[in-house]
């Protein structure tokens, strides 16, 4: 795989595919971190003298322009992290992004509008995803792949592009896979996983896989659930998904089996509502009253983690242990985010709103071994999958 290095990027267009799928709230940014996790392959290309187009989705407008996902906040910050102006097209591949691209100099940055206002760049149509491809390849002379929270799909720009153009990795992308690397094939040990969020079907695959690599695996957040019904425990009005209850079953035998520790909650925070003012306790999960949610785990369940934490080498951490965003559901992901800082191991924080919840929460971010920026990719580059966005880096292009 070439990276930008490998690129005679001086005097020439340079299409940079970036993850800047940021979090908005009535169109203001809530967190930067793609931002500024693109930062170092742009400003590389911009001191070597490329003129750089950013290209990026923002959450799924479903093939049309729509104005709550436009990139116009993303370019605005991006120029304030860059220091410089940053030109922004009216359009993703049309006549305004011709001119604003035709319009840079040497060193020079522009963004087009989000890549997925036109329906070719999702598309599962071939002919419809190239036609899209070509119209961006006219853009540019070369092509950086940096956006590695889209490399799991096969989209016109992650996946089509590249073929067009004589192309390469960008430093985001290959740090990303390094430490993915360093996860699958020979992970120092003990080697513990800590799995949260909301669906246990999210994460079927690689707990699958994780079953076979790691040595115990933490479960917390709204999947937990599933995993206690498997147990025969009654679960009130929490998070169920009951047609998951026999592969989870499935998953207990074969980790006692193979000797992968499971660690499951004891105690859970149930709310009588879902919302911050509503009426909670932290009860055994053998008590969880009817009509209740669990929002999150309990204080000795989440000391308990961190003492399974205590003595790694290495942690992958993928989804929040409650729902953070809400104070009285928070601590148990402070806790176990401290517990995997307290143990010093290698730790990866895989993306998504593990990310966000170590921001949120006023964790340094220099305190992990990596926060990755993609947690869907993370997690089937975990699974064993063939990503088609490295793939396509990988493969031969036009040139």
């Amino acid at each position: 795989m070439r990276t930008i290095e490998d690129l005679d990027v001086a005097g020439r267009r340079v299409f940079v595919r970036a993850d800047l799928n940021v979090p908005l709230d009535d169109g203001h940014i809530t967190d930067d971190g793609r931002i500024r996790a693109s930062l170092p392959t742009i400003q590389r290309l911009l001191e070597r003298g490329a003129r750089v187009v950013v290209g990026a989705h923002l959450g799924r407008p479903k093939g049309t322009p729509d104005p709550r996902y436009s990139l116009v906040p993303v370019a605005e910050r991006l120029g304030t992290l860059l220091d410089r102006p940053v030109a922004m097209a009216a359009d993703t591949a049309g006549e305004s992004a011709r001119a604003v691209v035709a319009g840079l100099g040497d060193g020079d940055v522009a963004v087009v509008e989000n890549l997925r206002f036109e329906a070719g760049e999702t598309s599962k149509d071939d002919g419809e995803r190239a036609a899209f491809a070509d119209r961006l390849a006219a853009l540019a002379d070369l092509y950086v792949g940096d956006g590695f929270g889209a490399l799991h799909r096969k989209h016109a720009s992650v996946y089509d592009l590249p073929a067009r153009l004589p192309h390469a990795a960008g430093g985001l992308v290959l740090d990303e896979i390094a430490v993915l690397r360093r996860l699958t094939e020979k992970p120092d040990r003990p080697y513990a996983v800590v799995l949260g969020g909301s669906k246990v079907s999210d994460k079927l695959g690689v707990i699958d896989n994780l079953l076979g690599t790691a040595d115990r695996i933490l479960i917390g957040g709204g999947m937990v659930f599933t995993f206690l019904a498997a147990q025969g425990h009654s679960v009130g009005a929490s998070l169920l998904e009951t047609d998951q209850l026999d592969t989870v079953g499935e998953y207990l035998r074969r980790a006692e089996r193979d000797g992968v520790e499971i660690v499951l909650p004891d105690d859970v925070v149930v709310a009588a509502a879902f919302a911050a003012d509503a009426e909670h306790a932290a009860v055994d999960v053998t008590e969880i009253p009817d009509g209740w949610m669990g929002l999150d785990i309990g204080p000795r369940s989440t000391r308990r983690f961190a003492e399974r934490l205590a003595d790694t080498a290495t942690v992958f951490w993928n989804g929040p242990m409650g729902v953070f965003e809400m104070a009285p559901y928070a601590e148990g992901t402070r806790g176990v985010a401290q517990g995997i800082i307290d143990s010093e191991a290698f730790s990866v924080v895989g993306g998504g709103d593990s990310a966000a919840a170590v921001r949120q929460l006023g964790f340094d971010e220099a305190a992990f071994g990596h926060i990755s920026t993609g947690g869907g990719a993370s997690l089937e580059y975990l699974e064993g999958r063939t990503l088609p966005g490295i793939e396509a880096l990988d493969g031969a292009s036009s040139d």
